[in-house]
């Protein structure tokens, strides 16, 4: 009896696709998210609220700027203040911040929002503890596992010897394209 190597090569590329599919849209999506880093922040969402209250004759304390924050429904976030210049006070609120020009009365209300579903796909990207870098790593053996399979898969003119081989091939040669232009 012979070896059914085809049969073989498509269960562990079925078998492996099925398993590492999850696994495969973290990958993508965290991947996205890190390659447009200059973009937006993929773990957080910053909000900034223009603010302009009457200018302070002194420095105010902190019945004073939580009545201000009660204005933009704020004033029940409140943790601290603190005057960074003789012109500007910094308030500490939950999730963010409040900077006020003493003078002008100008400011913003900064906050931050954890982003979802982007940020936990990050967390993983960025292999935190030593068991999940070794799933990872898994993975990635197992990526390299489902190319190859994949590319034995099909046959005759949409095989690796005929179309396959110059899609492969292509697919190697654009890297290399860029990497010769970035690095020489």
């Amino acid at each position: 009896m012979s070896f059914k190597w085809r049969k073989w090569n498509k269960a562990v590329h079925r078998d492996f696709g099925y398993f590492f599919l999850g696994m495969t849209i973290i990958y993508a999506l965290s991947g996205i998210a890190i390659n447009h880093l200059k973009d937006w922040n993929p773990n957080y969402v910053l909000t900034v609220e223009d603010i302009q209250v009457a200018p302070f004759p002194e420095k105010p304390g902190k019945a004073y700027l939580k009545a201000i924050l009660a204005t933009y429904g704020e004033e029940d976030n409140y943790r601290n203040h603190y005057f960074p210049s003789d012109d500007m006070v910094k308030i500490f609120i939950d999730d963010g911040s409040a900077y006020i020009n003493l003078k002008t009365g100008v400011g913003v209300i900064e906050k931050t929002k954890r982003r979802a579903i982007f940020r936990e796909v990050n967390y993983l990207h960025y292999n935190p503890i030593k068991y999940w870098t070794w799933f990872s790593d898994i993975f990635c053996g197992a990526l390299i596992l489902l190319g190859i399979t994949g590319i034995l898969i099909p046959r005759r003119s949409r095989g690796i010897t005929k179309r396959g081989a110059w899609l492969t091939i292509l697919g190697f040669v654009i890297p290399v394209i860029y990497l010769f232009i970035y690095f020489y």
